[in-house]
């Protein structure tokens, strides 16, 4: 029986001593780049966090100013007035108007005379008469006494207010504002109005109902084609070329920029309606487009992920092919499908170059009454803004901004919503 010498006994243990070497040293070298991904990663993540909370910061800070407004503190005696106006009027639709035409404004521009100066009472805003106004019609028995309202300046004073303009202007600014005469309040009326030349008086409304109008739209169009769409390609097409020319547009459809289809609305829907421009309608037919793609390929990976011995056990009872379908895949397939739509939903509602190519920049002072009257949307009006030069109208971008940034978070809140609720684990 051969016997290893100690010579040979050393070599093998020398061997092994290296083996175990190389073996450790492979794995600090896995473990040291397991850690440098780790702390790869947990920076992205803070690098990221950083940039959000810097855009939230920079929006929140610009926004806030963007949701008030310069006001003057105006004491009116509407007894000496003697405005001459018919009470039983007031309680009917126009009164604002009414008002107004009883010569409300005049009477206005002479208590403020009366109460600060001329040169003061020339810095209400245009705006300052209606809102009055509306504050009348309200509680008509502010025509019994006095009373301090306050009213919105014109732009002029109000870039004073914020120390810009001319320097007498902001003599004026802060003199007011010692006095308590002029303030910063929050403006609901910005919730409340449309577009308007003067940033003291423009609102959102009219941009956030066209929005709610068009995604109304783009929904009730996008969802059910998109959605037997991708019932028919899962479940009943057959698998031939045509079948995967068809699957290769789809995927080719949800990558094509956005302003590809707005160039499509164009040629086609506002030649079919030349007198719908910029109407709800057409931009929802356009979105529509846009959004169907991305419907089709979340409905066909639910219905995909649905496990096939539920449709053999609906078979195996004695189900149709088309009650399996839509009694049995369909609704197990329905939350990846919603979270698909509201995604695709949330992406449409921030879209802005398809709806300036279809005409959905115009200004627009009132909000829309229907599908089919003209309109704006909340992006768009947002880049309107933006492209004013005007202090007041940055404010007012910014505070557009927050609430579109609400908007797409409420609908990323239902998506989720909806995920968890109907969502089904195999």
């Amino acid at each position: 029986m051969n016997t290893a010498s100690p010579s040979d006994i050393a070599d093998i243990d020398r061997q092994r001593a290296q083996r175990n070497a190389r073996l450790e040293k492979r794995l600090k070298n896995r473990y040291a780049a397991e850690r440098r991904f780790k702390l790869a990663a947990m920076f992205s993540v803070l690098i990221s966090v950083a940039v959000l909370a810097v855009l939230l910061v920079a929006m929140t800070s610009n926004g806030i100013a963007g949701f008030t407004r310069a006001e003057m503190k105006v004491p009116i005696d509407f007894a000496e007035l003697g405005l001459a106006i018919d009470r039983s009027q007031l309680d009917q639709p126009g009164a604002e108007n009414v008002l107004r035409s009883a010569g409300l404004g005049d009477a206005l521009q002479y208590a403020a005379t009366q109460a600060y100066g001329a040169d003061v009472a020339d810095e209400l805003g245009g705006g300052a008469a209606r809102d009055l106004a509306a504050k009348i019609a309200s509680d008509p028995d502010m025509l019994d006494g006095q009373a301090t309202v306050s009213l919105p300046v014109d732009e002029d004073l109000a870039a004073a207010y914020r120390g810009e303009g001319p320097a007498e202007l902001q003599v004026m600014a802060a003199r007011l504002k010692d006095e308590g005469v002029l303030t910063r309040a929050f403006d609901w009326g910005f919730l409340a109005r449309a577009d308007a030349t003067d940033p003291q008086e423009a609102g959102i409304w009219g941009a956030l109902k066209g929005s709610l109008l068009t995604m109304i739209v783009t929904l009730v169009l996008a969802f059910p084609i998109g959605v037997l769409a991708a019932v028919y390609l899962e479940e009943y097409a057959p698998k031939n070329k045509w079948t995967d020319i068809i699957e290769v547009s789809i995927n080719n459809l949800a990558a094509v920029p956005s302003i590809i289809f707005g160039l499509l609305g164009l040629a086609v829907f506002l030649w079919i309606f030349p007198n719908l421009r910029s109407a709800p309608i057409i931009g929802g037919m356009t979105l529509a487009l846009m959004t169907m793609p991305v419907i089709v390929i979340s409905g066909r990976n639910a219905i995909k992920s649905v496990p096939p011995s539920i449709r053999d056990g609906a078979l195996a009872i004695g189900a149709s092919p088309v009650q399996v379908v839509f009694h049995h895949v369909l609704p197990l397939a329905l939350p990846g499908i919603l979270t698909g739509t509201i995604i695709g939903m949330a992406r449409a509602l921030g879209e802005t170059a398809p709806l300036l190519m279809i005409g959905m920049r115009a200004f627009v002072a009132t909000p829309p009454d229907g599908f089919t009257s003209p309109s704006s949307v909340l992006p768009v009006q947002i880049f309107l803004w933006s492209d004013e030069i005007d202090r007041g109208f940055v404010e007012r971008t910014s505070a557009a901004i927050i609430v579109l940034l609400l908007f797409l978070l409420a609908m990323n809140g239902l998506a989720i919503y909806l995920r968890n609720k109907f969502e089904r684990r195999w």
